[in-house]
Parts: C-alpha cells; structure tokens; sequence
C-alpha cells in the first residue's frame, strides 16, 4: 500500500494537478465541472475554489509530496442540511493501490467531525464499478438508483446514490 496524505491544497499544487488531473478516463466518470482537456487555468480555479471554504471542504491526495488527486465533503442547505456530498477522483497511474478507500475512510470522519450532518452521500454511474466497490468496501450503502439521469458525452447513465450515516462511523 502506498503511502498518503490528505491536505489543503497550495497554490503551487497546479503544476502536479494539471498533469493528473488532464485524463479523459478520469473526467468521462465526473460532472462536467470537471473538464477535459484540464489545462493550467482550470487547475488554478480549482484550487481557489479549494482553498476558499471554511472550514475545508476540499483536500489534496498526496503521495511523494506531489498532488495525485482530491476528495472533499460538500454540506448541503435549506431541508438537506444534514447531508453532505462526498466527491474524490485519483490520478489513474494509482488506481487500484488502496488509496482512495482509505482517504475516504479520512474524510468520513472528518466530515462528521467538521460539519453538523448525519449522512454523506457519493453519486457515480452505473459503469463506475471501481467507484461502487469503493463506496460498498467501506460500508456505504446503496440508496437509489436511478434510471437514465447522468447524460454525458451524448449518453445516458443510470445514477447509483450510496450513503454513509454518522452512527456507522467506526473508523
């Protein structure tokens, strides 16, 4: 397993973040606020945008003091202001090592320590597999599917919602 870190980004991440973060098999699995081609001006307002929550809601995955990727919990308002959004994405040359089940594990328990909310939920399509077993592993369950309502790249996904409840939290 490699090792890892999560922190706040640093203006000087854009360099490392372009270089992973500029890959069609990552963005073709996230919304489209993600974009591809990801150039230098993306990944400065990224880290902006990262940078500008308090307390964070965004953290770097860093391995060998180089950006690898991100996972932030994004609280919700008005009546779903006991959930929270969890979103991450990994560098591919780390897929399938171990990281990211743990660096949501991290971030489980820092959600639920920063933020006054019950449930955090993670959204990925139907073909995202490496995403649902992820969520599954460390004990989110599935909520809902529903048919058809992730439309990108001229197709049509089915949404899988999967939820982590606060009392679950035994990390």
């Amino acid at each position: 397993m490699m090792r890892f870190t999560l922190r706040p980004f640093h203006l000087n991440d854009v360099n490392a973040l372009v270089k992973y973060a500029n890959n069609f098999n990552i963005a073709k699995n996230l919304t489209n606020k993600f974009p591809f081609p990801y150039q230098d001006e993306d990944g400065e307002a990224f880290i902006e945008l990262a940078l500008s929550h308090r307390p964070l809601q965004i953290k770097a995955i860093v391995i060998n003091d180089e950006v690898v990727g991100s996972i932030g919990v994004h609280p919700l308002s008005d009546i779903y202001s006991r959930s929270a959004e969890m979103g991450y994405w990994i560098a591919e040359p780390f897929w399938g090592k171990g990281i990211v089940p743990l660096a949501v594990k991290e971030m489980l328990k820092y959600g639920f320590e920063t933020f006054d909310i019950e449930r955090i939920f993670a959204r990925t399509s139907h073909v995202n597999l490496a995403s649902q077993q992820v969520l599954k592993k460390i004990g989110f369950i599935l909520e809902a599917e529903l048919k058809g309502t992730i439309f990108k790249y001229d197709e049509y996904f089915d949404e899988l919602i999967f939820s982590f409840r606060k009392h679950q939290l035994n990390l």
